[in-house]
């Protein structure tokens, strides 16, 4: 391995705006202190970077090369159209997943970067297999049995106990089991990833004003204070459960590290609001560091050069620094 840390970029849905962000994103930073991988289709990563005005013309990927900017070419099933989604192109997607994913578990690769995908087209294009998005593929595929979702950006880390779930399932997915288990992964890599010693936690509560003491529901008096208890006597520092409508203020927030939210509409509009177009999706307690854009595919910009590289640039940047700090640990 090269003494500069290795991100893999994952190029994304063909047909959305990740392979034309990742060229630019790479053409403005091959003099930066890490090596970047973009791995996609070479043919595609060209015609996106001619469409934007920048070359693309990086030699193929080769582990222990010192080339600031490299591919990592997997072709398409199907020429893909800017802004017109193929399902022949689903598999595509997933090859270049697991092209990262084997990179990162190898140690060829420091951290995996991830452009937007589409799920609905995978689904359709690969019938039999559910893909509910990069983060339960992500666990799937490195056998982690549970991992939380966590967006950085606006001076928050906000992270989620559940993640793509109905609204009417969220409930009924809230267990103390798992939430230990959220809580404890988050504490970890607060500590190992960003430097944490003794990580701040604010935790939101499920219903409105925190269930108003039972009236407006239980799940805090039954699943979530109990929880809270039993990790405070480990030695966490968790606040709450606090009603979401007023946990993102600044007398709280000024004190913490990290927000726990229960489900993904709850936490994540505030975030967004926050940092739009400089948010990154994070994935804690997987055996491998990934990051991600915290947008999707915009198949309406695909094509034009008008899509934001802020938010990849962000992703880039903070898997380079959690890169750092785990070559540090170990």
């Amino acid at each position: 391995m090269t003494t500069r840390p290795v991100l893999a970029i994952t190029t994304g849905e063909p047909a959305g705006v990740g392979p034309e962000l990742a060229v630019q994103v790479a053409a403005a930073e091959a003099s930066r202190a890490e090596q970047l991988v973009l791995i996609g289709d070479r043919d595609l990563l060209a015609a996106r970077a001619a469409a934007v005005g920048v070359s693309a013309d990086w030699p193929d990927f080769v582990a222990g090369s010192a080339a600031p900017v490299s591919i990592l070419h997997i072709p398409l099933a199907h020429p893909a159209v800017a802004g017109k989604l193929d399902p022949a192109n689903a598999r595509y997607v997933l090859d270049t997943l697991d092209a990262a994913i084997d990179g990162c578990l190898d140690g060829v690769f420091d951290a995996m970067v991830t452009a937007p995908i589409h799920k609905g087209v995978i689904n359709d294009g690969c019938p039999g297999q559910f893909f509910s998005g990069h983060t339960e593929y992500l666990a799937e595929h490195t056998n982690t049995h549970q991992v939380v979702m966590m967006l950085v950006g606006g001076g928050l880390r906000v992270a989620l106990a559940t993640t793509h779930l109905p609204l009417a399932d969220v409930a009924a997915a809230l267990n103390a089991e798992s939430l230990v288990t959220t809580l404890s992964i988050l504490q970890a890599d607060l500590q190992s990833k960003f430097g944490i010693a003794e990580p701040r936690i604010l935790v939101a509560g499920l219903n409105p004003h925190a269930g108003e003491s039972g009236h407006l529901g239980r799940e805090e008096i039954d699943i979530i204070e109990p929880v809270l208890e039993k990790l405070r006597a480990t030695g966490m520092q968790l606040i709450g459960p606090l009603p979401a409508d007023t946990l993102f203020q600044p007398k709280y927030l000024q004190t913490a590290d990290a927000v726990l939210a229960m489900y993904h509409d709850q936490g994540l509009p505030v975030l967004k609001y926050a940092s739009f177009g400089q948010g990154v999706n994070l994935t804690l307690g997987l055996p491998i560091i990934r990051t991600s854009v915290d947008h999707g595919t915009a198949l309406d910009l695909a094509g034009t050069g008008q899509a934001d590289v802020g938010s990849l640039q962000a992703a880039l940047t903070l898997a380079a620094q959690l890169a750092v700090n785990h070559r540090a640990a170990a």
